[in-house]
């Protein structure tokens, strides 16, 4: 039995006993909250509905409290129900209905966890979107591991979900970028607004390799040549990199694209045709302080060429006309600004303003030996995704990336991620997953099959840990759930810990697997059936963050 199972049990009854007492039964939620206590004496999972709805329903907290806990004490999923303090209800669940979630789990195998809260949502979920103009730095690494987690999460609470990456490829940055490889080729300076770091001098030879003649023609010619070529190589290697980070996006779209294909004219036409684009000292802006901006932004300047909201504004409604019911944009901590100008773009356009996310992530720092650790040589003035996976590897710089909130910013200790050690998070997860499979290997040693569990008796699961280990195991739909609502992947993360943690310490206190001397019995079946369940939504919590769940460590 999940807590949302109980929770639907717990409903019935205050249902039930309202009405039988004629009072309102409307005032019952949907969903009644179910809590694990924090002292374990006090029960397996306590409610507060009482509280919550005694006074509205026509009587006090305590009695609603003494009617529940006399209706449910006698349903046989529940062992004892115990009213405490001004109208809490403490439940201990009945060991045959709480194991009952152990075969629950080795039947839904892989899909444990999943629901279909968002069935029918058809998501943009964008994300990355770095500049080519260099290598992905560490900003970009954790929105590529957030973004893809969150990806994940949503996917398995019944979500389409399009990975898009918005490829900037139009502009002042691309100009820059493609001056500094010419002056690279050429042997000169950088320019004083262009870009350094090893990396431009590859590019700038790869480009010389593959055209010859590169370096020849007009000024222009030449400025073309490095900027196409440049851009495809810089690309070709982000896509590399992020490809290897377990990272692969369905759409790369191009915001060049927006201007060539005339979307910025009509999103420009739609606005000035339904009024709220307006002009004023020759250039033409946008009303969106009537939307919720702070103020109204330039769309076309004076000068007649389009400001940069003015491709924004197209992808918003390029996105909605794709079919998408929702937009969650990740942007970076310098970003904030367009929270309010996104969604009012949407409005302007006449879309929801509410199908518009803005996420913003804040930054990502690396420490060794307690000391920030210095800029990265390829790069020259930043640390990138490359630099991160050599030093911690694919799945300690995801799992580094994921397991903390977005607001906050991050300091990853290079010190701590390199353990093989508990002190490791990752390495703890999976450690965890390997000394399942080994148990697994085991068991089959000694005459178990770890795959066959018809007819294991759940009630025998009975010890303080097991029961600990089983609730665990039972909270990981409301974590999936509530990572996927919230949009914070880190849940599931942080969830994987705790569970690897309750099932260490159900291994070290219960024998699963029979001794030398000993014949197979019931309690070895049980045991060894919530251990499978473990690793079953331990993989897919770690599934659900993008690492490995190794067999072996």
């Amino acid at each position: 039995m999940t807590p949302a199972d109980l929770s639907q049990l717990i409903r019935q009854a205050a249902v039930s006993v309202l009405t039988e007492h004629d009072l309102d039964s409307s005032v019952v939620p949907e969903t009644v909250t179910v809590e694990r206590p924090r002292n374990p004496e006090h029960g397996d999972y306590a409610t507060n509905v009482a509280l919550q709805v005694a006074k509205k329903a026509g009587t006090n907290p305590r009695e609603l409290a003494s009617w529940l806990a006399d209706a449910l004490g006698a349903d046989a999923a529940i062992d004892t129900a115990e009213v405490a303090g001004p109208g809490f209800l403490n439940l201990r669940l009945a060991s045959a209905a709480q194991g009952q979630l152990v075969g629950e789990i080795l039947a839904a195998g892989s899909s444990f966890g999943n629901s279909q809260r968002y069935d029918g949502q058809k998501i943009n979920l964008e994300f990355v979107s770095a500049n080519p103009t260099g290598p992905i730095h560490l900003g970009g690494t954790r929105w590529a591991a957030v973004g893809d987690s969150l990806g994940r999460v949503l996917e398995a609470s019944g979500a389409d979900v399009t990975r898009e990456y918005y490829f900037n490829d139009h502009g002042g940055q691309i100009d820059r970028f493609a001056r500094s490889l010419v002056a690279a080729a050429k042997g000169e300076p950088t320019p004083e607004d262009g870009y350094g770091g090893e990396y431009i001098k590859e590019i700038a030879g790869a480009v010389v390799d593959k055209h010859a003649d590169a370096l020849h023609g007009s000024d222009e010619e030449v400025q073309e040549t490095f900027r196409a070529a440049g851009v495809e190589m810089m690309f070709a290697q982000i896509k590399q990199s992020l490809h290897e980070f377990g990272v692969d996006f369905d759409v790369f779209f191009h915001e060049n694209s927006l201007f060539e294909s005339g979307a910025v004219d009509k999103a420009i036409q739609t606005l000035k045709d339904n009024g709220n684009l307006y002009e004023s000292e020759g250039a033409w802006w946008l009303r969106s302080s009537d939307f919720g901006d702070d103020k109204d932004r330039v769309v076309l300047k004076s000068d007649g060429n389009a400001a940069y909201i003015a491709g924004d504004i197209a992808y918003v409604a390029d996105k909605f006309d794709r079919g998408h019911n929702l937009a969650i944009y990740m942007l970076g901590a310098d970003h904030h600004g367009y929270i309010a100008r996104l969604r009012a773009a949407a409005q302007a356009l006449g879309y929801d303003p509410e199908a518009v996310e803005v996420l913003i992530g804040q930054m990502v720092n690396l420490v060794r030996d307690g000391k920030p650790v210095k800029m990265s040589k390829r790069a020259g003035t930043i640390i990138t995704l490359d630099d991160l996976v050599d030093a911690i590897g694919v799945d300690g710089a995801r799992y580094s990336l994921v397991r903390s909130s977005v607001d906050s910013s991050l300091d990853i200790d290079l010190d701590l991620w390199t353990k093989q050690s508990s002190d490791n998070p990752v390495y703890y997860v999976q450690y965890g997953h390997a000394r399942l499979c080994s148990l697994a290997r085991n068991a089959e040693a000694a005459g178990l099959d770890s795959a066959d569990f018809e007819d294991v008796d759940y009630s025998l699961l009975t010890h303080e840990k097991e029961g600990d280990l089983i609730r665990t195991l039972g909270e990981f739909p409301a974590v999936v759930k509530a990572a996927a609502e919230l949009r914070e992947p880190h849940r599931v993360a942080r969830y994987a810990e705790e569970l690897a943690s309750a099932f260490h310490k159900f291994y070290d206190s219960c024998q699963v697997l029979p001794r030398t001397d000993e014949e197979v019995a019931p309690i070895h079946r049980a045991r060894l059936a919530l251990a499978m369940a473990t690793r079953q939504v331990l993989a897919n919590a770690l599934s659900m963050v993008g690492v490995s769940a190794p067999e072996r460590m």
